[in-house]
């Protein structure tokens, strides 16, 4: 963990995004973090650990210095359907409210399968239209709208004040659309030579809430891609 931070930092990057503690505690974490002058901006938690020990969670959230609490998975059994989107909202509204008055604010990430149709939208539509803008935000992954056949240039304008975070990521050229929500990890390519509109979704994305962007790449060849992602991105 030491060294990752140490590469990471060596990159350029001081502000990132957590999907768990890497083993540590998160007193251990910030200790490490703070003596790299680095700082945890968003912690990503599961679902079940909201549900059943949501102060803790907001102990290490606080701990680690982070301003959002994140989750990036609804457990379901497919096709996720009416009754778990019902469920969604009742259970992402109190992790809301309970994370608000911590100071905190809670953002749910997509991940693809919640843009099945329902009605005259999508699933997604139904969450965001149904929880309580006070304590419910997003955290958009590009990919992961792409993915499912969906345009998140369009998403990103229909939504503007509901998305607090980014996930900045491309997709191999090639791809097919899917609601699977899963995708190999080497389909995660360097920005700007994938499938997604870039330069569009960015321009999109400044005229929403969206406070941090993260570059997000599960390539095992990130630790190539990402200066490279990182000098498109200057480079717009």
């Amino acid at each position: 963990m030491p060294r990752t931070l140490d590469n990471i930092k060596a990159m350029g990057f001081t502000n990132m995004e957590f999907s768990n503690l890497f083993g540590k505690t998160a007193v251990e974490l910030r200790s490490l973090l703070d003596a790299r002058g680095m700082i945890c901006t968003s912690y990503g938690v599961s679902y079940d650990a909201l549900l059943t020990k949501p102060e803790a969670v907001i102990q290490e959230a606080k701990t680690l210095g982070a301003e959002f609490v994140r989750v990036a998975w609804i457990p379901h059994t497919p096709p996720f359907d009416a009754e778990m989107a019902k469920k969604t909202v009742d259970d992402f509204n109190k992790f809301g409210q309970k994370l608000k008055e911590s100071g905190l604010t809670f953002c749910y990430h997509n991940h693809g399968f919640e843009f099945a149709t329902l009605g005259n939208g999508t699933y997604f539509d139904y969450i965001v239209q149904n929880t309580n803008p006070d304590y419910v935000s997003f955290e958009i992954d590009i990919l992961w709208v792409f993915h499912p056949g969906q345009d998140p240039a369009k998403l990103l304008k229909k939504y503007p004040d509901r998305f607090r975070l980014m996930h900045v990521k491309d997709l191999k050229k090639g791809v097919a659309h899917d609601l699977t929500g899963k995708t190999p990890p080497e389909n995660d390519i360097t920005l700007g030579t994938g499938q997604l509109n870039l330069p569009q979704i960015l321009k999109a994305a400044k005229k929403t809430k969206i406070k941090y962007f993260y570059i997000e790449d599960e390539n095992p060849k990130a630790a190539e891609q990402v200066p490279l992602s990182l000098g498109y991105l200057k480079g717009l």
